[in-house]
């Protein structure tokens, strides 16, 4: 049976699945930033139709985001890895997966679900933009169609670039297209504005026109277009993370501009690397952001650390035993005339439990050297709480990798006694969290 014979069927099996969602608790794990336990800004790590479904039914957030943006996977049949690094050597590890044993109506209907669940979420006067390219976009403005109504289609935005293969058998393929839907007719839009250079780039001298000029010659301001020409995010650029698909933050901001104010929610619920969440910071939105992958997740904390933002980090279910292990040295000195002490914790080690099936063959070689050689080469950052008390990790000081360089010892004068958690992350994003229980000058070493 063809598709679109199916597509009725589809539908109704995916507003089964939806109906039949469950919420669960958000385990709160992490508050990082000064204004953390406000709960503007929320990560969370796991599936994000469990996690639609809590932020409806536990934190009553129907009709609270203003936008959505989702970059799912493409249906490209192909899986993706991350280019992590360690000892300056590149290691592949798979990022997500894009294959679908059942084929495409399984695709569509683990969209579809979602879709549901984002409509609830919406705004009425809110906008979501569903990211895809050639492979289903075609579909999927089909399901856009039926979920948000096809009276509520806003654009068909196309945003093209250079990268890219090409090919012999047909032109290059260098665009994606993002749909931009309302929930209803009075939708929150600010359009911009954008360069329209003039005919050879000479002046017009229109009536009433107003002319620019810049280097490249004479223009006019006019509403933007639906095509976009940005680059991709360079080998180079400063915002590269080596997470796979990573899109570029002036093309985020680009939408969030046009949609939102200051203060107003944004959400993406395949966040990936965190582009959304980031730019959204950087523009005083507030941000809400969910990803299965714990590489994604950790990769999204460090981004947002970065930049110093505030946000509290949730998992949907306890975590198991840690794929990692590491010595953590902690020394205590005392101050002369003085009730307070230097306290001083270094990372001694870090040992791989065992390498993961998602590291690349060849790159289990190189791993197990680096191992041998400098374990810490392995760590992409660590983070330290001075005050351990209810399970949370809220940390004082965070230590990520730069530019190949990474923090490995810090010391602070404390006065009295608490535990001390250290979390320490691995290039793959494995998490160990070391609580650290230490009395008088005793040098500890914590596994």
């Amino acid at each position: 049976m063809s598709l679109i014979k199916e597509f009725a069927k589809m539908i109704g099996e995916s507003q089964r699945q939806y109906k039949n969602v469950s919420a669960k608790p958000l385990l709160l794990t992490e508050e990082v930033g000064a204004e953390a336990s406000d709960g503007e800004n929320l990560l969370c790590h796991g599936d994000n139709k469990v996690f639609m479904k809590t932020l409806l039914d536990e934190r009553h957030m129907a009709g609270k985001i203003q936008m959505i943006y989702i970059d799912p996977p493409f249906f490209s049949k192909s899986n993706y890895d991350a280019v992590v690094k360690a000892a300056g050597t590149n290691i592949k590890h798979l990022a997500y997966g894009d294959k679908w044993e059942k084929g495409l109506s399984e695709y569509l209907k683990m969209l579809a679900v979602r879709l549901y669940l984002m409509k609830d979420l919406l705004a009425d006067d809110g906008l979501i933009w569903l990211h895809l390219d050639w492979h289903v976009v075609h579909y999927a403005k089909v399901l856009m169609d039926e979920i948000f109504g096809e009276k509520n289609f806003v654009n068909e935005i196309i945003w093209t670039y250079k990268s890219g293969g090409t090919s012999k058998k047909h032109f290059a393929r260098k665009h994606d297209t993002i749909l931009v839907y309302a929930k209803g007719p009075k939708y929150q839009f600010y359009p911009l504005r954008e360069k329209s250079y003039n005919r050879q780039f000479k002046p017009y001298r229109f009536k009433g026109v107003k002319e620019y000029k810049d280097e490249m010659g004479w223009y006019t301001m006019v509403n933007m277009k639906d095509v976009w020409n940005i680059d991709m995010v360079g080998r180079t650029s400063a915002e590269r993370t080596g997470y796979a698909t990573q899109k570029p933050e002036q093309l985020l901001s680009r939408m969030i501009e046009s949609c939102t104010r200051e203060g107003d929610i944004c959400a993406d619920f395949f966040c990936g690397s965190g582009t959304l969440p980031a730019t959204a910071g950087q523009m005083d939105r507030r941000f809400i952001a969910c990803d299965s992958g714990s590489l994604a997740i950790e990769s999204t904390i460090k981004r947002l650390a970065r930049q110093e933002e505030s946000f509290q980090v949730f998992d949907l279910k306890p975590k198991g035993k840690a794929k990692i292990d590491a010595v953590v040295e902690i020394r205590e000195e005392e101050i002369p005339s003085s009730d307070k002490r230097l306290l001083k914790l270094s990372l001694v080690s870090l040992k791989e439990r065992e390498l993961a099936r998602t590291v690349e063959k060849k790159s289990k070689d190189r791993v197990k050297q680096v191992l041998k050689d400098d374990s810490l080469q392995m760590v992409e950052g660590w983070s330290i709480d001075f005050h351990h008390t209810d399970g949370v990790h809220r940390p004082e000081v965070i230590f990520v990798r730069t530019k190949g360089e990474l923090t490995t010892s810090y010391e602070k004068i404390i006065a009295g006694k608490s535990p001390i958690c250290v979390k320490i992350v691995d290039i793959f994003g494995n998490v160990v969290f070391e609580r650290i229980e230490y009395e008088g000058n005793n040098e500890t070493e914590n596994r």
